[in-house]
């Protein structure tokens, strides 16, 4: 297909506003519903760097779809920034599993793909967590080091890592450098969310997904192909537990 220089410009501008910060203008967002033919380009410079844009709200968004896109959020910096200095992958799968507990919160099943309800806090979050880690302490050893190969998330350093921090209730006085509660875990994956524009804070202990998150979940997040059957998985555990009580 034949571009004109003016289709070329204009879907540069709108891509050259999402490579630098994920997100680009209501205005864009009018041109590429307008203009077939600059959506197509915008969408083809997108696929070169493995990602893909999307409306959300007012806005257009640049999402990774694969690890090795430039615009995906390496380990490093995610220990680096939101977690201890001597955090190891163990606290970053953590964080994932959280993440995908965060989201999960907010509708009926990972089949679901409207949001139920309006906010999350932080107590009900961790104890969602918590009822994860339960349903995998579940597991047998051999069970979980099997579903370690198939999931590629070590489950037994995960319900590790949760149950060595300290509690929520106890005092900050007993916490010492090699501790963390789960609930100063929990805030510092809210901080990554708001950063990355995946949560918003509605409350002073609320937090809700954002247009952004929605449109993921809605196109990419319950896909299997894309979860590798994670959410299947987890939200499974719970009710396996009360068909065999």
């Amino acid at each position: 297909m034949n571009y004109t220089g003016d289709e070329v410009m204009k879907a540069f501008r709108i891509y050259a506003q999402l490579s630098r910060s994920g997100v680009a203008d209501k205005e864009s967002l009018l041109q590429v519903e307008s203009d077939d033919r600059v959506r197509g380009l915008l969408d083809q410079f997108a696929s070169e760097v493995d990602c893909v844009v999307m409306g959300a709200g007012d806005r257009l968004m640049l999402i990774p779809l694969v690890r090795l896109s430039p615009f995906h959020i390496t380990n490093e910096s995610l220990k680096r920034t939101y977690l201890r200095g001597n955090a190891v992958n163990a606290d970053l799968y953590l964080m994932y599993v959280a993440i995908i507990v965060f989201i999960g919160a907010f509708y009926d099943s990972y089949q679901t793909t409207e949001a139920t309800r309006n906010f999350l806090q932080m107590e009900e979050w961790m104890n969602l967590v918590q009822q994860r880690i339960n349903g995998l302490r579940e597991h047998s050893a051999e069970e979980l080091k099997a579903l370690s190969q198939e999931y590629s998330y070590h489950w037994p350093d995960i319900i590790e890592k949760w149950d060595a921090m300290d509690d929520v209730k106890e005092t900050a006085k007993r916490q010492s450098g090699a501790t963390i509660s789960r609930l100063s875990f929990l805030d510092a994956v809210r901080r990554f969310m708001l950063d990355q524009d995946l949560a918003k804070q509605v409350g002073p202990d609320e937090l809700d997904l954002t247009e952004k998150t929605k449109m993921i979940v809605q196109r990419y997040f319950m896909e299997r192909e894309y979860n590798r059957g994670i959410l299947e998985f987890l939200y499974g555990l719970e009710p396996k537990r009360k068909e065999e009580s």
